[in-house]
């Protein structure tokens, strides 16, 4: 059902040449961007017109409006199940404590007598946050999205979900739940690149943003590149992906049903096991056997994702050598399940979250542990971070000087604008001083 990469023997290669060796799905966003554009367009010109157009294409539902009306987010609230509602609020109340602590706090550095610089932090202005809505519905992103913009203390958050024919039209009322918990009330049934565009350039319905996050298909990160410079964006998230370090320590029971937890998202999901371990490697092909029989999604999702050439088993000579090759895969979750999972997961460098030992698995992050599970995939985490409050705000520096401490500065900074040959700097210091430089002290 999976594949086996062997690289044990050989001394393993160093940076691309080591990740060249492991598996990835094909995930084409430049490809995607050219189909994606039109799309982008029509919105760009036609408006809230458009988005009703390709609802009733993509999503075969007919809007009569984008906007969703507010009570319609009070009736799917008071319609939730009630342990469905209780989990949500947990996942929430875990949520707002994890990502309140990564506020930042304004911070001055005095460099000189009279010479200050002020680090403020603000919040952008107003955010779009996409839930997907195909395959499954997503009403942990809304949470994963909504907290630590809230808790950034952004002022203005709209959120859009695809229009879902069996609900008259309006997204599925479980994500309006969710919304309803969040106090976000400003929700739109738009779906996939539609959805991004409208909070690119804004509708008649809909004001633009600065911003957008959240996860969806290719066509919603070509659709975040085709925007790249006039929006924000948090990333262009391809298909999950999860990696378990392993040794013979690990319960194949955990790590079979682990990978089998992330196929089940998307026939390109990711499921990696690095181990040094071949008894281990043998008791989990026949755990996925007997697991993948015994669920959902398996045609369709499970089976595809599995033995896709994105998924594999990849033999290594020890847990340092193992080390090595998930800091170059760079998985959006990395779960450790070796002896002293701790002290290796502190050598860990590039993952978007590390989950350590059999009690942390990968499906508590996605809903409860009060992490974050927008995370960054296809190897970015080797240079990016999944969403925090820090995604949401900006750092400005905020320059104070008085005249004796620039002057104390001053032949400094002509010095270094004549090498650069732009003597116009040079002049807009020596004006402040009747055109000569003081000498320094």
């Amino acid at each position: 059902m999976i594949s086996r990469i062997d690289l044990r023997g050989d001394a393993l290669p160093e940076g691309p040449a080591l990740r060249d060796l492991l598996p990835r799905a094909d995930f084409d966003v430049q490809a995607a961007l050219e189909k994606v554009r039109p799309i982008c367009e029509a919105v760009h010109h036609r408006g809230d017109a458009a988005l009703i157009d390709f609802a009733e294409k993509f999503d075969g539902v007919r809007l009569e409006s984008v906007r969703v009306p507010a009570q319609a987010l009070t009736d799917a609230l008071e319609g939730l199940d009630p342990a469905v509602r209780a989990a949500l609020e947990e996942s929430i109340r875990r949520a707002r404590l994890v990502h309140r602590e990564q506020r930042r706090s304004t911070r001055t550095t005095q460099v000189v007598p009279g010479g200050t610089v002020t680090e403020k932090w603000v919040p952008v202005d107003r955010v779009g946050l996409y839930a997907p809505g195909g395959r499954s519905v997503y009403p942990s992103s809304v949470i994963m999205n909504a907290v630590p913009a809230q808790e950034a203390g952004v002022e203005s958050i709209a959120l859009a979900s695809p229009a879902q024919a069996e609900f008259g039209g309006l997204p599925h009322p479980t994500i309006l739940a969710a919304c309803a918990l969040l106090g976000v009330d400003e929700v739109y049934a738009a779906g996939g690149a539609t959805a991004v565009a409208m909070f690119a350039y804004g509708t008649e319905s809909c004001p633009p943003a600065n911003m957008v996050t959240g996860p969806g298909n290719i066509w919603v990160a070509a659709a975040k590149r085709y925007f790249t410079g006039r929006i924000g964006i948090d990333a262009e998230a391809g298909p999950t992906e999860i990696a378990v370090l392993a040794d013979d320590t690990a319960d194949p029971v955990h790590v079979a049903a682990d990978l089998i937890s992330q196929a089940e998202h998307d026939p390109l999901a990711a499921a990696v096991l690095v181990t040094d371990s071949l008894a281990l490697a043998d008791a989990v092909e026949k755990e996925l056997e007997a697991q993948v029989a015994a669920t959902r999604h398996v045609e369709d999702r499970i089976r595809p994702a599995l033995t896709g050439k994105q998924s594999a088993i990849v033999l290594v000579d020890g847990i340092d050598e193992g080390l090595r090759v998930v800091n170059a895969y760079g998985a959006e979750h990395l779960e450790i399940q070796t002896a002293d999972a701790a002290a290796v997961a502190d050598r860990v460098r590039n993952a978007g979250a590390v989950f350590i030992g059999p009690w942390a698995p990968v499906s508590l992050g996605d809903y409860a542990a009060g992490s974050n599970h927008v995370l960054p995939t296809g190897g970015c985490a080797c240079h990016s971070s999944g969403l925090s409050v820090q995604s949401f705000l900006r750092g400005i520096h905020v320059v104070d000087y008085t005249r004796d401490a620039l002057a104390e500065v001053a032949h400094h900074v002509v010095t270094l604008a004549e090498a650069e040959d732009l003597p116009a700097h040079g002049a807009a210091i020596k004006a402040r001083f009747g055109w000569k430089v003081p000498e320094s002290k």
